[in-house]
């Protein structure tokens, strides 16, 4: 009866090493291969027969064979594990001395004095092959994204950076024509000319180096400022750019309204690029007007208004009137509100843009009140 016990329990480990889905070795305390799953046959290529009775170092990287029986000893004589019941990534070897990686759990049995190890083995090629298709994949988002987020800056640079150097041309191309008749009156003229274009130059240059200070750390150098010589420069500012420019622009700050804590620069830059875009969407029409407004918020920040008379805001446009890219003008980049609603945010404040009367637009946007000790 014992007998019958022992074949049936034979013939029940057979069939496990037939159908066991992971690949299966089991090794004796001197690390001799007793026993191969089919699975195991398939993963590294050869018959049970040529493997049982071999050291199991033949399925492993050279790495891992020099010290595969010091792992085993070491355990035997101290209970030190390095793989037995924890778990690894190792690499294997086949039978055709090509290596790949495999997930190793090691199991034990004490039977008598003697100990048998199972290894169960799960190959990981076409798992590292998708990691490596998905790191591949990111690094070329990254790259993508990188690319983009340079030539967005490099055209919002140059988007930017057109209005004080067209001031400096206008100004240059006067003090050359005053030139030609030169006298005490024109040569105070062509002083005045040349200052201010030395004035927007360094205004170039402080534009340039704010927004790479803004992209490459997103800090905003702050102080209280005054809106009222803020607003009245911006406009004066928007009136030399576009010299052909015809209809009435008119700044009006309550009483009330608080100094704000801004970066002077960026927030003349909002201003000017939404003045700007309100004339080119005026034209030519007729008495075309524009109302700059500054007053203090119900919500305590100070509310900027910027209104026109215009033909309005297309519906379409409107809903993504401040992502990158987007622009109601034929040949406009869309980069200009991106950047405004960038750096009012970057202030704490908000921006919107909505109807106003019939057919203009309006732009609200909210800045930082200077606080006051009550």
């Amino acid at each position: 009866m014992a007998e019958m016990d022992v074949d049936a329990l034979h013939q029940h480990f057979r069939s496990i090493l037939q159908s066991v889905p992971d690949a299966m070795v089991v090794i004796n305390d001197a690390g001799i291969i007793t026993a191969v799953s089919k699975a195991a046959e398939t993963l590294f290529g050869y018959e049970a027969d040529q493997l049982l009775g071999r050291n199991v170092s033949i399925l492993m990287s050279p790495t891992d064979k020099s010290q595969h029986d010091g792992y085993i000893s070491r355990y035997l004589r101290t209970g030190e594990r390095q793989i037995i019941g924890i778990g690894r990534t190792v690499t294997a070897r086949r039978s055709d001395g090509s290596l790949f990686p495999i997930d190793l759990k090691i199991g034990e049995a004490k039977i008598g004095d003697h100990y048998l190890f199972t290894a169960f083995m799960r190959d990981l090629t076409e798992q590292r092959r998708n990691e490596t298709r998905m790191k591949a994949l990111q690094a070329e988002l990254v790259h993508f994204s990188r690319l983009s987020s340079v030539g967005t800056m490099a055209s919002a640079l140059a988007h930017e950076l057109n209005q004080p150097l067209t001031v400096v041309t206008n100004y240059l191309e006067a003090a050359r024509d005053l030139l030609d008749a030169p006298d005490e009156e024109t040569m105070k003229m062509v002083q005045e000319a040349l200052s201010e274009a030395a004035k927007q130059s360094v205004r170039a240059g402080q534009i340039v180096r704010k927004l790479r200070d803004y992209v490459s750390r997103g800090e905003v150098e702050k102080r209280p400022t005054d809106l009222v010589p803020l607003l009245g420069d911006a406009v004066a500012l928007v009136q030399t750019e576009m010299s052909t420019a015809t209809g009435a622009i008119s700044v009006s700050v309550a009483e009330s309204t608080p100094h704000v804590m801004i970066d002077p620069i960026q927030i003349q830059q909002v201003i000017i690029n939404i003045v700007r875009n309100a004339i080119e969407a005026m034209g030519t029409q007729i008495d075309p007007k524009i109302e700059i407004r500054a007053m203090i918020g119900g919500n305590g920040m100070v509310l900027v208004t910027i209104e026109d008379n215009g033909p309005g805001i297309d519906r379409e446009v409107s809903e993504h009137l401040f992502r990158p890219l987007a622009s109601s003008k034929s040949t406009g980049m869309g980069l200009g509100l991106s950047i405004c609603r960038t750096i009012v945010e970057a202030h704490g404040g908000t921006i919107e843009a909505m109807p106003a009367g019939d057919t203009g637009t309006r732009f609200a946007f909210t800045l930082e009140p200077v606080e006051t000790d009550a």
